[in-house]
């Protein structure tokens, strides 16, 4: 049993941190359910304090994610075409063959948002690269959290192991 709880958890934290890039994927409480599973059965607890200051910071850094990006676009001089359009190029990005659709998406959707609000190229241009610093900031926030808790719960887990 403690086997197919170890390969669970570990399941779970690798698609928490796809679940970093991909945006359907909760990455940060997908890695948080597996300290939750350790903690509920009892195999090798991080403890409950740990389990709930977890579970705080994924929620800060989930709400952070949606934040991040528009705070981006909007500090480099972009409007709310811009922050839409960023959007729906990462929704567009997700669905390409291109290898970095996920990251090219918000950047041509913000450029091309700000594009039609504005004329000026350049400052459309501004928009869409504070688009892209801040989809980047805010996919490094959650890999971060989320390859700490994969640290946590792998710890736990060698404890099993060991002991």
């Amino acid at each position: 049993m403690e086997i197919a709880i170890a390969l669970l958890g570990l399941i779970m934290v690798i698609l928490g941190i796809a679940g970093c890039i991909l945006p359907v994927l909760p990455g940060p409480h997908l890695a948080w359910a597996a300290l939750l599973l350790l903690q509920l059965t009892g195999v090798a607890p991080p403890g409950w304090n740990t389990v709930w200051l977890t579970f705080f910071i994924a929620t800060a850094v989930q709400v952070l994610d949606y934040v991040v990006p528009a705070l981006g676009t909007k500090k480099f001089g972009g409007s709310k075409y811009g922050v839409y359009g960023a959007t729906i190029g990462l929704l567009v990005g997700l669905f390409t063959p291109i290898p970095f659709g996920v990251v090219l998406g918000p950047f041509l959707g913000a450029f091309i948002g700000e594009m039609l609000r504005r004329e000026d190229a350049s400052q459309a241009l501004k928009a869409a690269l504070g688009s892209l610093v801040g989809f980047l900031f805010s996919v490094g926030l959650k890999l971060g959290v989320t390859l700490y808790f994969g640290w946590i719960y792998l710890k736990q887990i060698m404890q099993i192991w060991q002991g």
